[in-house]
């Protein structure tokens, strides 16, 4: 039955077959054209954030990464997929490693899964308030080198892309993020994948690659782990994959076993994943309002210390560990509970766990959107600065009134639209996950009233957040 329910069209659009976008994106090196523009950006960030003014505004390690670049991966994520993953400069240096160390050990097992990169992105939160890499464009610098070598390093000592499918926190933020995404990469036609005999997509043919993150396209369904490289569709020798629309959010309410990844509902190591990012888009814009400082001075003192790393420590720690655990957990008894089932409160938390993901997504857009909208223009001085600086001031001298894309006025009501468009399709997502797990039991609508008091709970906190004063990194004055 989840099955017939999560059937799709087969005629959907396919940006692959456009008349100019298509064949460029099937061309062989389109990835690397993509990829070497951002490579000369992150090049400039690197320089400029080591030898240039330390004043983050005027710099462009403290404006491109933090304003321009998140806000451009979360509208691309919002629009397109799962762009920023294409066009990783990253992977370059991924690429080189395979080249120079080989790249043919295996992942170790035991650190297979998401646990690995959920702690990773817990301790980046953590050090992101901390020791403010935004404010000091030597630290992003050596965030970017340390990047680079970490992509090096282990994709140049293991197989596949090892690196993008369990370690990289962007790249993950990206996979979590684009389950509610309009387009995703699958096959046309599964009768044409059915008789192929050389599962060319997965093993590569005629020396394209094929699918290094093991995402076999008979049976991939949504975009988790797919970093839309498009080896697959190259290699695939029948012309059966495409980059297609599709229903945000659809894999939510999927219980398919999924290529790469298995049932979502067997993946405890991906809801919490997910948690960590759902929760942490909520703290992390907690972080930036007003009323966050008087809280954690109030925290200090409570805890008797003048130490701000034990004082973040608490808070993530309570913010994106506890409560998290305390709100999924007891939402899933009680729901359990009011459709009288007998299913495991372990499963009921992880489909909704997943469920609550266009919910936290809603809440990065209007937190980055925020950032992006007043000071998407900033990049205009700040490359003129550096030109002056380096002795090429042919695009003139800076000129530092550039900043908001839009009035003032309208940022609130975009942010609460984009927070209220994530609400509504997580109680979406959480009605439909009721139906994974309480088949053959009474009380469905009684069983999905806890999931959408959280969702609902979640959002009013983004609300109040959103009409709070926050902090306009990245911008003079």
């Amino acid at each position: 039955m989840a099955e017939a329910r999560a059937a799709r069209p087969r005629r959907a659009f396919d940006l692959l077959r456009t008349p100019a976008l298509g064949p460029f994106l099937h061309w062989r090196h389109a990835r690397s054209a993509l990829q070497l523009p951002m490579l000369m950006v992150a090049i400039l960030v690197l320089y400029d954030g080591l030898f240039g003014p330390q004043l983050a505004p005027r710099n462009l390690a403290g404006v491109a990464p933090w304003v321009q670049g998140r806000g451009v991966a979360v509208l691309a994520l919002l629009l397109a997929g799962n762009l920023t993953c294409m066009a990783c400069p990253f992977a370059l240096s991924r690429n080189a490693g395979k080249k120079l160390l080989g790249g043919r050990r295996n992942w170790p097992k035991r650190l297979q899964g998401k646990w690995l990169v959920a702690g990773l992105l817990l301790v980046f939160f953590w050090f992101y308030e901390l020791f403010d890499p935004w404010a000091l464009p030597w630290l992003t610098a050596v965030l970017a080198a340390g990047y680079f070598a970490g992509a090096f390093i282990v994709n140049g000592a293991f197989s596949g892309m090892s690196f993008c499918k369990y370690l990289c926190p962007l790249g993950h933020f990206n996979f979590v993020n684009s389950l509610a995404s309009p387009v995703e990469v699958r096959i046309h036609h599964p009768e044409v994948c059915t008789v192929c005999a050389t599962k060319d997509c997965l093993r590569g043919r005629g020396g394209q690659r094929g699918c290094e993150l093991w995402l076999f396209q008979q049976r991939k369904v949504g975009n988790m782990d797919c970093t839309f490289c498009l080896d697959c569709a190259r290699a695939c020798p029948n012309d059966n994959v495409g980059l297609l629309s599709r229903l945000p959010g659809s894999e939510l309410w999927d219980e398919r076993p999924r290529a790469g990844i298995g049932r979502f509902s067997d993946r405890v190591d991906l809801a919490a994943l997910a948690l960590v990012l759902v929760f942490g888009a909520f703290l992390n814009a907690f972080g930036m309002v007003g009323p966050f400082y008087p809280f954690a001075e109030g925290l200090a003192r409570l805890l008797g210390t003048n130490s701000e790393g034990m004082v973040l420590t608490v808070i993530f720690g309570v913010g994106m560990l506890l409560m998290p655990v305390a709100v999924v957990g007891t939402a899933a008894w009680v729901s359990r509970a009011l459709a009288r089932s007998r299913q495991p409160i372990l499963s009921v938390a992880i489909h909704h766990s997943l469920a609550l993901v266009p919910l936290g997504f809603g809440m990065w857009l209007a937190h980055y959107s925020f950032h992006f909208l007043t000071g998407a223009l900033t990049l205009i001085p700040v490359a003129q600065s550096f030109l002056v600086d380096i002795g090429m001031p042919f695009l003139g001298q800076p000129n530092w009134s550039f900043g908001p894309l839009v009035p003032g006025g309208w940022l609130v009501p975009i942010e609460l639209v984009l927070l209220e468009l994530g609400w509504l399709a997580t109680l979406l997502a959480s009605y439909r996950a009721t139906t994974l797990w309480q088949i053959g039991t009474r009380g469905s609508k009684a069983a999905f009233l806890p999931w959408g008091l959280v969702a609902t709970t979640l959002f009013l906190w983004g609300v109040w957040l959103m009409l709070q004063p926050m902090e306009m990194r990245g911008i003079l004055g």
